[in-house]
């Protein structure tokens, strides 16, 4: 039996059509590719905003409940956290910079006072002992002379003064931009995150639906776990601060709080403990510095390795060494960001896995 030979007309009909499509997908790429573009220099604050958005919703979902519109409650939610971040930065200020000029008066002192020679230890020190040894002398020859010390470096510390300020601004826009994104999230966040759940649902049924849900819910956990953590070591920091008696209390709690939930910047609360302990030592308080250092170790830091686990975990499915690992392993492949990123990737992945078991097991 022989083939049918198609027809001239319709050969030239699906060449027409195979080339529509294809200008179709070549005008769709070319738009994406814009939309990309266009998007790609607020990509971070974006990000930052639907994170802060999921991480709050559960407080947008009150105040709607209660009658509140949805954009009222998006601008309530957007002076708060504006307040709760820009109100302790504008009390803290004044004492903040009364505690710098009090730390570089004290190092101008130890520098005026410093002994000729460097101890032992200093020189012992290894694969450093030596120059350690020779600054220190080249410092004690300065006796205090903090501006012949750091002339050499002039240059090298204007530059990074201007880095350290140009990163700052670029911090506080994409702040800034970040809450007007989440403000936005909240206005209109029923809307997207049905539309999010239909195409979803029309990519991969329940399943997808369910891996979304998932997401959201590793996303949610993370914030309530880095921001609650941040929020408690700050606390117990700046009591057991005042308690010992150690001046500017509070500023140091703040910045707990910033050193606990930036993460990068950590290893830094235990440096604020320890270094209230070996003030207050120095100071002869020797009972209050050994009260710092177990207070700083077992409340302070200790309290990261519970409270913020359990956090994480609540507002997740996902079992507590899955949610560990997408933590520090999107924060050492994403950055700050990779600490949402990672456990919502994870999420995605396990529940996948896990309707896909369900439905070999159906089958089976």
């Amino acid at each position: 039996m022989q083939a049918e030979t198609p027809e001239p007309g319709n050969r030239h009909a699906a060449t027409v059509l195979i080339a529509e499509r294809a200008a179709v997908l070549i005008l769709l790429a070319l738009l994406l590719y814009g939309i990309v573009r266009v998007l790609e220099p607020f990509a971070m604050a974006i990000c930052f905003g639907a994170f802060i958005a999921i991480g709050t919703w559960p407080a947008r979902a009150v105040l709607v409940e209660r009658g509140m519109r949805p954009g009222i409650a998006a601008v309530v939610l957007l002076v708060l956290l504006i307040l709760l971040v820009l109100l302790p930065v504008a009390l803290m200020a004044p004492g903040l910079a009364a505690q710098v000029g009090h730390v570089v008066g004290q190092a101008r002192s130890a520098l005026e006072n410093l002994p000729p020679q460097a101890p032992a230890w200093v020189a012992g020190l290894p694969l450093l002992g030596d120059q350690a040894a020779a600054l220190w002398a080249r410092i004690a020859d300065l006796q205090g002379d903090v501006k012949g010390l750091v002339a050499p470096y002039s240059g090298q510390i204007a530059t990074l003064l201007v880095s350290v300020g140009q990163a700052a601004a670029e911090s506080v826009l994409q702040i800034l931009l970040a809450l007007l994104v989440a403000a936005m999230f909240w206005a209109s966040g029923d809307a997207m995150a049905e539309q999010l759940r239909d195409v979803a649902g029309r990519l991969g049924g329940a399943t997808g639906v369910s891996a979304v849900e998932a997401a959201g819910g590793a996303v949610r956990g993370v914030a309530w776990g880095v921001v609650g953590t941040g929020i408690l070591q700050a606390v117990l920091m700046g009591g057991g601060l005042a308690v010992a008696g150690v001046p500017g209390a509070a500023v140091l709690g703040f910045l707990t709080m910033i050193f606990s939930i930036s993460q990068v910047l950590g290893p830094l609360v235990i440096v604020t403990w320890g270094g209230a302990a070996a003030w207050l030592y120095s100071e002869g308080s020797t009972g209050w510095a050994i009260f710092m250092l177990a207070w700083g170790a077992v409340a302070v830091s200790g309290s990261d390795n519970i409270v913020r686990p359990l956090l994480i975990q609540r507002g997740s499915a996902m079992p507590l060494g899955l949610i560990i690992l997408g933590v520090f392993g999107g924060l050492i492949a994403f950055g700050f960001l990779g600490l949402f990123i990672g456990p919502a990737l994870l999420a995605v992945g396990h529940g996948l896995l896990g309707a896909w078991r369900q439905a070999e097991q159906a089958r089976g």
